[in-house]
């Protein structure tokens, strides 16, 4: 029997990631539902107040956009039938279908350093999304949790996830950065700057200093800035254009293969550092860069959604349990097979 399951997505590469992993669920009704919460967040996220986050604004637009350029079904909030899986990317904000349904967990991607509010959201039961996504998998709302790499899990372990439940599997798209490196960019030999959207998460960003420092490294070197697609655009071009006139300025584009052909890279808190530093490129960020080398994504030639996949598989082929049973009995034991496998 044909079994359903609903992939939550949020951004564009969670949404990517979301549908990479349905691509190899063979044999299962997959539906995907833009990013949405339940109770007085989703009614908050109707007045646009939350247009910053995956709730809503550009995040939501470019999922929907991409979910029906693909063709992909649509089921918003999982209401139009019986799901046997949930496969999510966050679980900062869990939905009642995932309390009430076996659910998959997959990392996103680089995870936020952990800030004063994190133990308070830790040992206090604060909402979790208070401390972003540092307090990613603290939820314990899923059967699996699917990891970047080996640091990850045991850095998701220190933070107090149940090692039982992580799987080393890599993820859909930072499991295969080689192929980035034929491209048609048409600009090579320059200093890339990827901005963050701190301030439109309500976190300090002191843009004139980053700026500064930009010019400083780059030494004379051309400059291309690629803007946070959830970053206020107008603000950023200006302070830009006052202080490094003479950089290039991207707001569109694909920002993996920029950095494939750039000598330096420069962020502040991007998952894109990931690539950098993988395509062994001179890497400045605000990130700990020397931490964030325990931490790399395995290269596995782009088989995480196949891994994560088959844990699915593995998942809805035990027996029919209510949630509650499910996560007593299931055990993933030497299953970190997934995760082995070489490259």
């Amino acid at each position: 029997m044909s079994r359903n399951v609903l992939l939550i997505c949020g951004s564009l590469n969670q949404t990517t990631m979301m549908h990479q992993i349905a691509q190899r669920l063979e044999g299962c009704n997959t539906f995907f539902t833009p990013f949405y919460a339940d109770g007085p967040l989703s009614l908050l996220a109707r007045t646009g107040l939350l247009n910053f986050t995956i709730l809503g604004g550009r995040h939501r637009k470019n999922t929907i956009d991409y979910l029906t350029e693909h063709n992909l079904p649509l089921d918003y909030g999982g209401k139009e039938r019986h799901y046997d899986l949930i496969v999510t990317c966050t679980d900062l904000i869990t939905q009642r279908i995932v309390l009430e349904t076996p659910t998959v967990l997959v990392q996103e991607g680089i995870m936020e350093a952990e800030d004063w509010l994190f133990p308070l959201v830790r040992h206090l039961k604060l909402p979790r999304y208070l401390a972003n996504t540092a307090a990613t998998g603290l939820s314990d709302q899923y059967e699996v949790f699917c990891v970047a790499s080996e640091g990850y899990r045991d850095d998701f372990i220190r933070k107090g996830v149940k090692a039982h439940k992580l799987v080393v599997t890599g993820i859909p798209n930072f499991d295969n950065l080689n192929t980035y490196l034929n491209n048609d960019f048409p600009f090579k030999g320059y200093v890339l700057v990827a901005t963050s959207s701190a301030r439109e998460t309500f976190k300090p960003d002191d843009r004139t200093y980053f700026l500064k420092q930009v010019k400083q490294v780059a030494n004379g070197r051309p400059i291309i800035v690629k803007l946070h697609p959830n970053e206020d655009q107008k603000r950023a071009v200006f302070e830009i254009q006052r202080l490094l006139p003479e950089a290039l300025i991207l707001s569109e584009g694909d920002i993996f293969a920029m950095i494939a052909n750039c000598d330096v890279l420069i962020t502040q808190y991007s998952t894109v550092t990931f690539v950098g530093l993988l395509l062994g490129k001179d890497v400045y960020s605000y990130l700990d860069v020397e931490a964030l080398r325990r931490l790399l994504p395995i290269q596995n030639g782009g088989k995480s959604a196949q891994r994560i996949a088959a844990i699915c598989q593995d998942l809805l082929n035990r027996p029919r349990l209510d949630r509650q049973k499910m996560r007593q009995v299931f055990r993933l034991k030497p299953q970190l097979s997934y995760s082995r496998e070489a490259g």
